[in-house]
């Protein structure tokens, strides 16, 4: 095949339209540079598509940009009169943007409670803490914790777990438990889900 048949071919344009695989591709790159015509063609192929593209454009909206950047890295919303349980895949900045006014900027208490939920079924608090938790044990609900701030250490049974912003643990029932401070305060949501009686 000759540069002219090569060119009427319809390789270059479909090169373009990104419709080769990756053999015909090489091939085409390297017919490229063997013909400068063939080269000189394609160079003109690619700037009547992008010609034809600019005119064909459509202006966004104003705003459109911004509304997908958003929907794309935005922050799930919490609801707070109706807040989902903590477990292993709750978002940190959602929580931390949900209570960004009921979090204290000022840790002045050894022990901050703020009630967020409660029902028959689960009582979630927000609670700051500047001391150790000492041990204790549940045989009647579920106890969890979620950091948001801070870093502590959980001893369950004799394990110990480090935890900070982001982590979450749930601790078994009936099982010895404390928790250690390792940074000034921590942050958490206390999570306790009654066991249902069959």
């Amino acid at each position: 095949m000759d540069e002219k048949e090569y060119i009427q071919s319809g390789m270059l344009e479909t090169y373009c339209a990104g419709a080769l695989n990756a053999t015909e591709q090489q091939e085409v790159l390297r017919m490229c540079a063997l013909y400068p015509a063939i080269k000189q063609e394609l160079e003109a192929i690619e700037l009547a598509f992008e010609q034809l593209a600019l005119s064909l454009a459509v202006t966004p909206r104003p705003g459109l940009r911004e509304k997908i950047l958003n929907a794309a890295f935005n922050i799930p919303e919490l609801d707070l009169n109706n807040l989902p349980l903590t477990d292993n895949s709750s978002d940190l900045d959602a929580w931390l943007k949900a209570l960004f006014g009921l979090i204290p900027q000022e840790h002045t208490d050894p022990f901050y409670h703020h009630l967020l939920r409660h029902d028959d079924q689960v009582t979630q608090s927000l609670v700051v803490s500047k001391v150790n938790i000492p041990d204790e044990t549940h045989s009647d609900l579920i106890e969890s914790f979620f950091i948001l701030e801070g870093s502590c250490r959980c001893v369950i049974a004799g394990q110990e777990h480090i935890l900070q912003a982001g982590d979450f643990l749930e601790i078994p029932l009936h099982q010895h438990h404390d928790v250690i401070l390792l940074t000034p305060y921590v942050v958490a949501i206390h999570q306790q889900l009654a066991l249902r009686v069959a």
